[in-house]
């Protein structure tokens, strides 16, 4: 049976009320094609109608690879469930994206699950278990005695529940059924067998596949390119045809946002420190040279989205990985890459010449069972009790992504981010640091908006060491609370430090000040 059809007539299997998951992460690996056309026909025809949408992760990046921004529309989507969602204003137009502007219009049932939660549920529902039993985010914004993941009015349902299992509590994630599953590959045959030779990542598209077809459901597979039947070694292929029904050609699509073919993405490359772009003089490049000093070879490391990221390509540009040394060090983000660079921005997600690549289901087994002993995050808030938040806060609802997961089981964090924003503008010349205008927004609050992780807990219950890392200073988080321990050259600790934060924090009477060095440009 020949699987391979065109784009419309894929999307036409689609059915009022019926759930859609779909992979992607950020601009990699995403099936736009396949979402561009079901958004089309809803247009043209009104139909399909209510869908529930399921992604593991957020799809696109709402600017060239718009993604799950093409089935944001009022109608076709009732609820949507996703570990991530895209937040940044188009630098063009400076709109949000059109599923942010749903969610914060209250116009649909949005919900925001932790990616390490949307993975692994999606291999309780391929084996057809009653649902997904964790410990992981007890206490944070999931759990819900504290909103249970519910971002809009409209989402009145407890997907999440909490349940005691010998004599624990543990949240609890309920099975449902996916009716349609829309994955992207490189290549396919005519059996609708898929490879992944072109893609930096593979993300939750077999765990996709399985659970779909568990369901009773329909997968769409959009591809680059087709290739004879029994071309590729079996190894090769890592979706077999039996999980796939429809096969759409999409040969022009980019790989992923600003890039549509890169070998480094794919495979060790020569002269990884210069082919990395380098970061520009700033707060953020200050963080990534002071996170950088708390990389360790041979030590799994693993980096989230923001500034965090940055660390790795400010050791490239500082010459850190030279003749050879970027081989010490072992680097991963939660989408499964080992090996290499980490990327930051639209790029992250994938490393730069890896080495290995799992699985995201088997990436967060890795990470939950201790794998990435040293975790750099980034933080948009910060309170007395411990609580740190990246899931919501003001205009921004991006979600937890891989957070919880990775800092709930790491030994090792830090958080990176600045002191304040909103308008900060610093200045270096001279190796000091001048605040030349203050943010109007200070991110050490007394209380958080969303609790995304209570560092707290870690620090007492499972011995973690936690870092906080800022443009002008930095912060040990100890039981007893949060203490200054350095500050940046020419910062006044009492007018450019302490009293920017809403709640009281100890001074180190070891306190030390940078080297300038972390300042130049």
């Amino acid at each position: 049976m020949n699987k391979i059809c065109d784009v419309s007539a894929a999307v036409s299997v689609i059915r009022d009320g019926q759930t859609v998951g779909s992979t992607g992460v950020i601009g990699w690996l995403t099936p736009d094609a396949v979402l561009a056309a079901l958004g089309q026909r809803f247009e043209a025809t009104a139909s399909p109608r209510d869908l529930t949408f399921f992604f593991p992760v957020g799809t696109g990046d709402a600017v060239g690879i718009p993604g799950m921004d093409h089935v944001a529309k009022k109608g076709l989507m009732q609820r949507i469930v996703s570990g991530s969602y895209i937040n940044p204003r188009h630098p063009q137009t400076g709109r949000r994206p059109a599923l942010m502007e749903l969610i914060q219009n209250d116009l649909i049932e949005a919900y925001s699950w932790p990616i390490g939660a949307t993975m692994h549920w999606l291999r309780e529902v391929g084996r057809r278990s009653p649902g997904y039993l964790t410990r992981i985010g007890l206490g944070t914004y999931i759990d819900p005695r504290h909103g249970g993941g519910k971002f809009t009015r409209q989402a009145t349902e407890d997907l999440v529940e909490v349940a005691e299992f010998r004599g624990r509590e543990h949240l609890f994630y309920p099975s449902w059924p996916l009716d349609v599953g829309i994955i992207r590959a490189s290549s396919a045959d005519e059996a609708g067998n898929l490879s992944f030779e072109e893609q930096p990542l593979t993300s939750s598209s077999l765990a996709l596949a399985l659970a779909v077809k568990a369901s009773g459901g329909t997968v769409i597979a959009q591809v680059g390119k087709v290739v004879p039947r029994g071309s590729r070694p079996a190894h090769e292929v890592r979706i077999p045809g039996v999980l796939v029904d429809h096969v759409v050609v999409a040969p022009d699509e980019m790989t992923g946002t600003d890039v549509r073919q890169d070998p480094g993405y794919l495979r060790p490359v020569d002269d990884v420190a210069g082919s990395l772009p380098r970061l520009p003089s700033g707060a953020d490049k200050i963080i990534a040279r002071r996170v950088a000093q708390e990389i360790r070879p041979g030590e799994p490391s693993i980096f989230g989205f923001g500034a965090a990221s940055d660390a790795v390509l400010a050791m490239a540009e500082d010459g850190r990985f030279e003749d050879g040394a970027l081989d010490d060090y072992v680097f991963t983000t939660e989408h499964g890459p080992f090996g290499g660079a980490v990327m930051s921005g639209w790029q992250f997600s994938a490393n730069y010449s890896p080495e290995a690549l799992l699985d995201g289901a088997y990436q967060f087994d890795f990470i939950d069972g201790g794998g990435c002993t040293f975790a750099a995050l980034a933080f948009a808030q910060l309170d007395a009790a411990g609580n740190v938040n990246v899931s919501r806060f003001g205009n921004a609802n991006p979600g937890a992504g891989g957070f919880i997961d990775i800092a709930h089981n790491a030994r090792r964090l830090v958080f990176a981010g600045t002191l304040t924003t909103g308008g900060l503008d610093i200045d270096t010349s001279g190796g000091v640091l001048h605040i030349r205008q203050e943010g109007k927004v200070s991110k050490l609050v007394d209380q958080v908006d969303h609790i995304t992780y209570r560092i707290a807990d870690g620090i007492r219950d499972r011995g973690q060491e936690a870092l906080v890392v800022t443009e002008r200073a930095a912060f040990e988080l100890t039981p007893a609370g949060l203490r200054l321990t350095e500050v940046a050259p020419g910062i006044d600790v009492r007018r450019d430090v302490l009293d920017l934060i809403g709640f009281d924090v100890s001074v180190s009477d070891r306190l030390t000040t940078w080297d300038a060095s972390l300042l130049r440009p």
